[in-house]
C-alpha cells in the first residue's frame, strides 16, 4: 500500500515511492492494431462497455473481454489527500491501510470479545494523550503499560491477513490499494468464475469494516514516513518543494500526512472520514475481463444495493492563487545534488491537456527526449533528467515538473542552466513536424498498450469517469493527440514557462 501518480518515471525510487505504487496488472492480451485500424478497434472496445448506477448512487462500468478467463476489479473512491480536514493529514492513506483488516466476520476469531478490547484501547489512548499534555510521567508510564496489555489481548483474536488469504486461495492476484492526492483505489484480479466471491468480499469490507490493529498500523505508517521523507533527502526536498509551490491548495500537503497529525489520529477520525467519503455515490467500480454484464448487474444489485444512499460528500472549493513571482526553496543535506523546476498548469479537463502531455513527452520521454540527449549525453551535466505532468495530481490545477541529478564534478547551477535552456527553446523555436509526429506515435502506442491490460483499462476507465465526467472521454485521446500542432506547443509553452509561474528547488550537498 502506498501512493501513486500516473505515468511517473522510474528513476529515483525513494522519491517515487512517496507518490507512486507499483501496479501489477493481470492482462488479457490483445493484438495491437496497426495505425490505419485504430479507430475501428476503439469503436469495437467502446461497444463492449456497459454501465449502470444503483439506486444508492454507486456506479459500475463493465468491459466484457472473453479472450482469457480472468477479470480485474477496481473500486475507486473519489477521495484523496486533498479532502482531508486540516490537522488530520494522512487520514485517507490510513484508511486505505485499514481497509485490509477485515470485517466483523473476516479477520477475527471472536469479534464480540475483540470489539470490547478495541473500545478499551481507544479510551486508554485518549487517557495517554491527556497525561502527556499534563506532563505526568508516572501516569504516562502506567497507562502505556496497560495499553500494551490490552493490545496484546486484542491481538489474540486477530486472524492475520485473512482477507488476503481468502483472495489468494481463490486464485486472486495483485491485491493492493493506492492513495493519491486525488483518490483512493482498491484493486485485484480473479479467475472469472469468482465474480460472486469478489462481490461478497468487496461489499462486505466497505459495508462492515472493522478498523482493528489501528495503533499497530499507525506505527507502520510512521515508519513509512521516516523512511521515505524524514530520513530521505529527496523526500524532504519534495515535501518542501510542494509546500513552496502552493500557498493554499491542499496539493501542498504530503499524502502520507505530517508526522504529528498521524500520531494524533484516532479511530473516531477515521470512522468519520469513512462515513463521509465512502458513500456509495462517491464510489465507482470498473470491472474488465471475462464477465457478462447482465450477471454483473444482478450480483451488484444483490450485494451493493445494501449500502444506504446519502448526500454527496463536500467538494473541495479551495483555489490556488495565481503565482506572480519565481519561488525558490533550498535544502542542504547529505545527498547527491538534485534540482527541481516546476510550473503551474491547469487540470486534466483543460482543452490544452493533450498539448501539455506532448510538451512533457518531447522534453522527457525516454532516451530520445531533449532533456536526456542534451543534459545526459551531450553536456553530461546530469546522470538523469526527466519530467512529467500531473504533479502531485491532476484533478485540480497542478504542476509540470522537471528534475535532474547532477553528474560527478558538475554543479547544480550548471544542471539548472542546461535544463532551463531546453525549456526556453520550447517558447522560442517551433517543434519540427518530424519530432512531433514521432512523439505522437509513441503516445498512441502507449495508449493502445494500456488498452491491452485488463487492470490498466479498468483503472483508466474509472479515472476518466470520475475526473472528466465520462469514461467515453478516454476514447477521444487519440484524436486530441493527433490534433496538436507545433503552434499549439509554442503557444502553451509561452503561456506556461514564465518566470512568475516557476518554482525552483535545490537540494545541495551538505559538507560533512
Amino acid at each position: 500500500m502506498g501512493y501513486f501518480s500516473r505515468r511517473l518515471i522510474t528513476f529515483l525510487s525513494v522519491f517515487l515511492l512517496i507518490f507512486t505504487l507499483e501496479i501489477t496488472p493481470v492482462a488479457a492480451k490483445t493484438e495491437i492494431p496497426v495505425k490505419s485500424s485504430i479507430q475501428p478497434y476503439l469503436d469495437r472496445v467502446i461497444q463492449k462497455i456497459d454501465e449502470f448506477t444503483l439506486d444508492n448512487g454507486l456506479k459500475f462500468i463493465i468491459l466484457e473481454d472473453h479472450q482469457a478467463p480472468v477479470v480485474s476489479f477496481v473500486t475507486y473512491a473519489d477521495v484523496g489527500g486533498v479532502d482531508e480536514p486540516e490537522g488530520k493529514t494522512g487520514v485517507a492513506h490510513f484508511l486505505e491501510h485499514l481497509a485490509f483488516k477485515g470485517t466483523s466476520k473476516i479477520g477475527t476469531s471472536n469479534y464480540q470479545e475483540e470489539a470490547k478490547l478495541l473500545d478499551q484501547l481507544d479510551l486508554k489512548f485518549q487517557a495517554i494523550k491527556e497525561a502527556k499534555k499534563a506532563g505526568i510521567q508516572s501516569q504516562i508510564t502506567q497507562l502505556e503499560t496497560e495499553f500494551k496489555e490490552i493490545e496484546e489481548k486484542a491481538n489474540q483474536f486477530v486472524k492475520q491477513n485473512e482477507f488476503g488469504q481468502i483472495v489468494e486461495m481463490a486464485g486472486g492476484v495483485g491485491l493492493n490499494a493506492a492513495t493519491s492526492a486525488d483518490s483512493t483505489i482498491y484493486f485485484y484480479s480473479f479467475p472469472s468464475n469468482k465474480l460472486e466471491l469478489w462481490m461478497s468480499l468487496e461489499s462486505e469490507r466497505f459495508l462492515d469494516p472493522v478498523f482493528r490493529e489501528f495503533y499497530k498500523e499507525k506505527e507502520v505508517i510512521l515508519e513509512e514516513r521516516r523512511m521515505r521523507t524524514d530520513n530521505s533527502p529527496t523526500g524532504q526536498m519534495v515535501e518542501s518543494f510542494l509546500d513552496t509551490a502552493y500557498t493554499k491548495h491542499p496539493y501542498k500537503r504530503p499524502v502520507i500526512g505530517y508526522n504529528q497529525d498521524i500520531r494524533n489520529l484516532t479511530t473516531e477520525d477515521v470512522k468519520q472520514f469513512f462515513q463521509t467519503y465512502y458513500a456509495p455515490n462517491n464510489l465507482t467500480i470498473a470491472i474488465v475481463g471475462d464477465v457478462k454484464s447482465k450477471e454483473v448487474k444482478k450480483l451488484a444489485q444483490t450485494y451493493f444495493s445494501r449500502f444506504k444512499g446519502q448526500e454527496k460528500p463536500p467538494q473541495l472549493e479551495i483555489i490556488e492563487p495565481l503565482q506572480t513571482e519565481t519561488k525558490q526553496v533550498e535544502l542542504a543535506l547529505q545527498s547527491q545534488p538534485f534540482y527541481l523546476e516546476g510550473y503551474h498548469r491547469p487540470s486534466i479537463n483543460d482543452p490544452d491537456n493533450a498539448v501539455y502531455n506532448m510538451i512533457a513527452a518531447i522534453l522527457s520521454n525516454g532516451r530520445t527526449s531533449r532533456l536526456y540527449k542534451s543534459l545526459v549525453e551531450e553536456k553530461q551535466v546530469a546522470l538523469a533528467a526527466q519530467g512529467f505532468n500531473g504533479f502531485p495530481g491532476d484533478k485540480y490545477p497542478n504542476l509540470m515538473l522537471f528534475f535532474g541529478l547532477t553528474s560527478q564534478g558538475k554543479t547544480i547551477n550548471e544542471l539548472a542552466e542546461a535544463l532551463h535552456l531546453e525549456i526556453e527553446k520550447m517558447t522560442t523555436e517551433l517543434v519540427t513536424e518530424d519530432e512531433l509526429n514521432r512523439i505522437k506515435t509513441q503516445a498512441k502506442a502507449d495508449f493502445l498498450r494500456m488498452l491491452d491490460s485488463n487492470m490498466g483499462m479498468a483503472q483508466t476507465l474509472v479515472e476518466y469517469e470520475v475526473k472528466t465526467g465520462s469514461w467515453s472521454n478516454l476514447f477521444t485521446q487519440i484524436d486530441r493527440i493527433s490534433a496538436v500542432t507545433p503552434d499549439d506547443i509554442q503557444r502553451v509553452a509561452k503561456k506556461t514557462f514564465t518566470p512568475e509561474n516557476k518554482t525552483i528547488g535545490r537540494l545541495i550537498s551538505q559538507n560533512n
